[in-house]
């Protein structure tokens, strides 16, 4: 059986992949749409370095991590889209917004069938497409919520009337406080351990893993 220690570690690589995949997906969205900024600024690459986020990517999860904390959590740095070089802008912010959250689920799918398929009783051979998919629900339903700059949030605002438009964007940037503040106060309160928690028995249900991991 592997050690903790190896199980952070693991687990912070799919999830740090996974941002990468999130993130590079919007991009990819935009220049099917008509907007190479991403591509121009070399941010549909693969490459992890092009995509760390000092905060995002190392410090938040490292504590996460060394103080043993229920869940993990983290992003990588925004791929640049510029709104205004799309076919359509206003449809295609919400594609493209949709796009990050659209992949996390693809990857969700992918582990499902293999899971369902296969159902490997070697724990590497089982573990990491379970935690891939977990942490891949998760990614897609934390960014979802409809407050900016979460990925949900391109669907409100499509639907924001224009003459809104010049005030919500005044306090767009102001907006990610409340999104940490509600990442802080979750995490004292228990709540985003409670939801991850339910996720999680959902998930072990779905993949058929309940007696191999000896879920009633």
């Amino acid at each position: 059986m592997p050690s903790q220690a190896e199980l952070r570690i693991v687990e912070y690589v799919i999830l740090f992949g996974s941002i990468i995949l999130h993130e590079v997906s919007h991009g990819w969205a935009a220049l099917a749409l008509g907007d190479d900024t991403a591509k121009r600024a070399g941010r549909l690459s693969l490459n992890p370095l092009a995509h760390i986020d000092p905060l995002g990517t190392i410090v938040l999860p490292a504590i996460l991590i060394l103080t043993h904390s229920g869940f993990i959590f983290g992003w990588a740095k925004p791929v640049p889209v510029d709104i205004s070089k799309l076919r359509n802008p206003r449809n295609g912010a919400v594609v493209t917004g949709l796009a990050g959250p659209a992949m996390n689920l693809v990857l969700v799918g992918a582990a499902w069938a293999f899971l369902r398929g296969a159902l490997p009783v070697a724990f590497w051979a089982w573990w990491i497409p379970y935690t891939l998919g977990l942490l891949n629900l998760w990614l897609a339903m934390f960014n979802l919520l409809p407050i900016p700059p979460l990925d949900g949030s391109s669907v409100v605002e499509r639907f924001i009337p224009r003459s809104w438009f010049p005030a919500y964007l005044s306090i767009r940037p102001y907006t990610l406080v409340l999104v940490m503040a509600l990442v802080i106060l979750g995490a004292r309160l228990g709540a985003q351990q409670a939801v991850f928690n339910s996720i999680e028995s959902w998930w072990i249900q779905v993949t058929n893993l309940t007696r191999l991991l000896g879920v009633p």
